[in-house]
């Protein structure tokens, strides 16, 4: 029998019995209690001794303020709220859901439920039949809130109980899966812009502000973290606006906004950017903090004047999906093995290197994350924060006021810091403090801008640093850049021609390996791509490579040199992920460009 069948239809009957049974425990509570306090018992999850001392908390408080047992022994952390309701469950005769699949959650449902009273009473709708709706809840005990869903729906309800937690995030994602930018273009007001402060930030989902401005720019933002979007541009030309969103590491046209609100949206984002709405001819870079289906998302903001307008980009950073585990960024055996000593050394320098965009400050922060503990510091200078990391102090360059990377690098030295992360290496000043700093006992960690790790060494050097501090000081360097996966909603499996095989640097399948190519479907925006992932190159500085760089910094030589130790270039790493069947043969062909063979 399945979860649905075994949930029981809530009828006033039902109501009345519960409600009377419950308004029977005011004066004393003892027999829902001890009957919840014996199933914990007799689960072994709590001790006679526990439950007597959350009886006596819940006896001490006045008959008003009276919580139930089971909500003591949650707010002791003495159980925790899915045991609870599971026990609570089992007690009323309904099915305990552990997770909720929101895809299946038809929409008219859920637009039958306002989002502030989903997320206020913790309940959701979860399937629709003709004599009922299936409605999943916290509070089973809650039979005014529920009676109030029934009237809501206009059917006869059957409750499941869910813990709170799968509630609200089945809830932000089947909510925000029917958000859309349905806001009438042609009833926008061009001289409708309403200021509101955002110091701390409302969901936008939740937003009910009827200014068609206002509504153009939340739901365009909605759409944005809804699409996994990196980024939003928003480009004037000279009869409309478009609207494109960076996919995947591409850009796609969302729509066209007509040219008499174009000011109006510039506006709107300027001002809750923080920016000055009335200078148009000067570029201008802010932040927004907004929060999106329970998400916190910071936007980086810059607008720039272009010959029809203000062209604005907003660069979205998800907290919720960045990654700063070590062990989840996709580094090889081997390659995670050797990064993890690389940064339990006491000091040197590690270089991530890779182009703009390429996941660098994402690696970095792994590394950071890693290494944390009580017994160190650390403090970076970056240009901007684009993640907050507990228990690391970050220190914001500022150009305006003088602080820059080799100034703020030159402070935080007197900071007696373990580690020093630098955002990015730019100047001679900076690298030659880097240099010092890790010649002086810390361990450094930076990104710089160049094709692959041996290059790396080159443009120190061109930088003006001497080759043997270089070859005293650089302990390892990661190369990287992001390839797309292979949607796996419709990828498929194919043989690779011999050509194909050719291109790679292969002449014969791994046994068990499968080569899928992209096809395309609605879920991937007909790309054959959805989402991207990481391919890496690691060179770590031996003693022979040191005496190669003294001798010829060269990053050919270097190269050749690192190749007989055993490294391996980049597209080595991609071709496995293609065998692994993580994405394709093109994708890893247009974003590389060395050519390596697989052993």
């Amino acid at each position: 029998m399945s979860d649905s069948e075994k949930t029981q239809v809530l009828t006033r009957s039902d109501r009345e019995q519960l409600q009377s049974f419950f308004e029977s425990q005011d004066s004393d509570r003892s027999g829902l209690d001890m009957d919840i306090g014996g199933l914990l018992l007799k689960a072994s999850l709590i001790t006679e001794e526990q439950l007597q001392q959350a009886l006596d908390i819940q006896s001490e408080a006045p008959p008003s303020a009276r919580e139930r047992l089971g909500e003591i022994l949650v707010r002791q952390k003495i159980v925790t709220e899915a045991q609870l309701l599971e026990i609570l469950a089992h007690q009323l005769g309904l099915p305990f859901v552990r997770s909720v699949n929101d895809r299946d959650i038809p929409e008219e449902l859920l637009k039958q439920v306002p989002t502030r009273f989903a997320k206020r009473f913790s309940l959701l709708p979860v399937r629709i039949d003709p004599h009922f709706v299936e409605v999943l809840t916290s509070d089973p005990l809650n039979t005014v809130v529920l009676d109030d869903v029934r009237i809501l729906l206009q059917k006869p309800i059957r409750i499941g109980v869910c813990p709170s937690a799968v509630i609200t995030e089945a809830i932000n994602r089947s909510y925000d899966r029917i958000s859309t930018t349905d806001t009438s273009i042609e009833d926008l007001d061009a001289n409708v812009i309403e200021e509101a402060e955002m110091e701390e930030p409302v969901d936008l989902l939740d937003s009910e502000d009827e200014a068609p401005i206002i509504r153009l720019v939340n739901n365009i933002l909605v759409r944005a973290v809804k699409d996994r979007a990196s980024d939003i541009h928003i480009e004037p030309y000279e009869r409309e606006v478009a609207v494109r969103f960076r996919i995947d590491g591409d850009l796609y046209d969302i729509l066209k906004i007509p040219k008499r609100v174009q000011n109006s949206v510039t506006s709107r984002i300027k001002l809750i950017g923080g920016l000055n709405i009335a200078e148009k001819r000067l570029p201008q870079d802010g932040r927004i903090r907004i929060k999106i289906a329970g998400k916190d998302i910071d936007l980086r903001l810059s607008t720039v004047p272009v010959n029809h307008g203000e062209r604005v980009v907003l660069r979205l950073l998800d907290k919720a999906a960045v990654v700063l585990d070590l062990e989840t960024l996709g580094l090889e055996d081997q390659m995670l093995r050797l990064m993890e000593e690389l940064i339990q050394k006491p000091y040197g320098i590690i270089l991530v290197t890779g182009p703009t965009g390429s996941g660098k400050t994402t690696s970095l922060y792994a590394c950071l994350s890693k290494i944390n503990r009580e017994n160190i510091n650390i403090i970076t200078v970056e240009d901007p924060i684009e993640y907050q990391l507990p228990g690391i102090g970050q220190i914001q360059v500022n150009e305006k006021v003088g602080l820059s990377f080799a100034s703020g690098l030159r402070s935080i030295l007197r900071q007696d810091p373990d580690v020093v992360l630098i955002g990015e290496i730019r100047d001679r000043d900076t690298a030659e403090i880097a240099v010092q700093a890790s010649l002086t006992g810390h361990l450094v960690l930076s990104s710089i801008h160049t094709n692959d790790a041996s290059s790396c060494v080159a443009r120190l050097v061109d930088m003006g640093i001497e080759p043997f501090l270089v070859a005293s000081s650089l302990i390892g360097i990661v190369a990287q850049r992001l390839v797309r996966r292979v949607c796996m909603y419709c990828r498929e499996a194919y043989l690779p021609t011999p050509e194909e095989l050719q291109r790679i640097g292969v002449t014969k399948l791994p046994e068990g390996a499968t080569v899928y190519r992209a096809k395309g479907c609605d879920r991937c925006y007909h790309t054959g791509y959805r989402g991207r992932m990481g391919i890496f190159e690691l060179l770590p500085i031996n003693e022979e490579l040191r005496s190669v760089i003294l001798k010829n910094s060269d990053s050919v030589h270097i190269k050749q040199a690192a190749l007989a130790q055993g490294f391996q270039p980049m597209r080595t790493d991609g071709i496995r992920k293609v065998f692994l069947g993580m994405t394709t043969i093109e994708e890893v062909l247009a974003t590389t460009s060395e050519d390596s063979r697989i052993e």
